[in-house]
């Protein structure tokens, strides 16, 4: 069996136990006012489980191999892949966390985005920092301002 379908394997049964705790343990403690909303805590994790099963059946049975088989990852050649990017990526989320606290969403975000933007090649900085600016700003104005959800936007130090 190819990796995708074992990995689509693994996936099934997480998805199931998900799917199961969704349905079938989550809601056991609801106050009895919350009974009646039409949206329960385990709404969204519901339908989590019922995509992650379908898609997960999808790749075990099949149906979304074309005819082209170009794209396919060969293990015993792992050099010829980028891995050290891929190490750097992981390497800045890593460094990403760490940093998000006690630097701020605003400055830690824009720097996220501009080192992996030069980690994956782009090397236009008249287009890339303006981006990851903007970017950045309008997340934190929806999360901060529109669902009124504190994301401290400077660092520790400014006392903000």
């Amino acid at each position: 069996m190819a990796l995708d379908r074992w990995i689509a394997l693994v996936l099934l049964v997480i998805c199931i136990i998900y799917g199961y705790t969704a349905w079938f343990t989550m809601d056991a403690d609801l106050a009895p006012f919350m009974r009646r909303n039409p949206i329960w805590p385990s709404t969204f994790p519901k339908v989590l489980s019922v995509l992650g099963i379908g898609a997960s059946f999808i790749i075990l049975l099949g149906f979304e191999k074309g005819e082209e088989k170009t794209g396919e990852i060969d293990h015993r050649r792992l050099g010829d892949y980028f891995i050290g990017q891929a190490v750097f990526l992981l390497a800045l989320m890593v460094i990403y966390a760490l940093c998000l606290r006690p630097l701020g969403f605003l400055f830690s975000t824009s720097a996220f985005l501009i080192l992996g933007s030069f980690i994956l090649g782009e090397r236009k900085w008249h287009l890339m920092i303006p981006i990851a600016f903007i970017a950045t700003g309008s997340v934190w104005y929806l999360v901060q301002e529109v669902l009124g959800i504190f994301l401290r936007p400077l660092p520790m130090f400014m006392g903000v």
